[in-house]
């Protein structure tokens, strides 16, 4: 959930204000000098992987291995099976997000089971530091490559459009929590205000597991 406001200072809110520019691929053209028939080689030699299965089916197999057992509890770590389903498909539950800050009560956001938040989300201070944390649940299979991003917008204008790389977890029946950078809400009469914001959670194949819109203040003081 970050939320840097760079149109106004160099300070951040809510991560790290990264830009983010689009890169395309490109395939490489086939020339006259044998490069199509090297690729047709390569895609006639291509390794036809064996039918998937799910997590729970991995663990069971070859249980009475002993060493077999050991080499995948390195591998998976700690794997609650209570957790395991029979899908492919892991499944990523945000439970809520907080605002911690030096000397205040968290601001504990929890996520709406449906639609976005009614209204001000929530009220930061200027020139206030303070971090943000994750507290999540998986289960089903594990989820690889779980990034956050948070795009924030003000009057209409693109300020900020950050991602954090969160990593790869087990499914378990305990949370898991991943906590932000401190960091320091920017200040003056340009940085308070209104503002929206679109936070999103995707692993490295893409799927989406939360995308909410909702709005946020920056004011002179904390919301009372």
């Amino acid at each position: 959930m970050s939320l840097a406001v760079g149109v106004v200072s160099n300070s951040k809110i809510m991560g790290e204000n990264t830009d983010v520019s689009e890169t395309k691929s490109t395939a490489k053209t086939p020339t006259d000098d044998g490069t199509e028939d090297e690729a047709e080689e390569y895609e006639d030699g291509k390794i036809e992987l064996g039918p998937q299965c799910s997590l729970k089916e991995q663990l069971e197999k070859d249980k009475d291995d002993e060493s077999l057992r050991r080499w995948k509890e390195q591998l998976l770590g700690s794997v609650d099976l209570n957790s395991v389903g029979e899908t492919l498909e892991p499944d990523v539950k945000i439970l809520e997000l907080a605002i911690k800050s030096s000397g205040r009560p968290d601001i504990v956001l929890p996520i709406p089971e449906l639609g976005n938040p009614k209204g001000t989300w929530f009220t930061l201070k200027e020139a206030s530091r303070y971090r943000m944390k994750f507290t999540f649940q998986v289960s089903n299979n594990i989820v690889s490559g779980l990034q956050y991003s948070n795009t924030v917008w003000k009057t209409g204008i693109k300020v900020d459009n950050t991602k954090e790389m969160l990593g790869t977890f087990s499914p378990q029946l305990e949370t898991y929590t991943h906590e932000m950078p401190e960091e320091t809400t920017p200040s003056g009469i340009f940085a308070r205000g209104s503002y929206s914001a679109k936070t999103k959670f995707v692993d490295d194949d893409n799927k989406c597991y939360l995308e909410i819109y909702y709005s946020f203040d920056i004011k002179k003081e904390w919301q009372s």
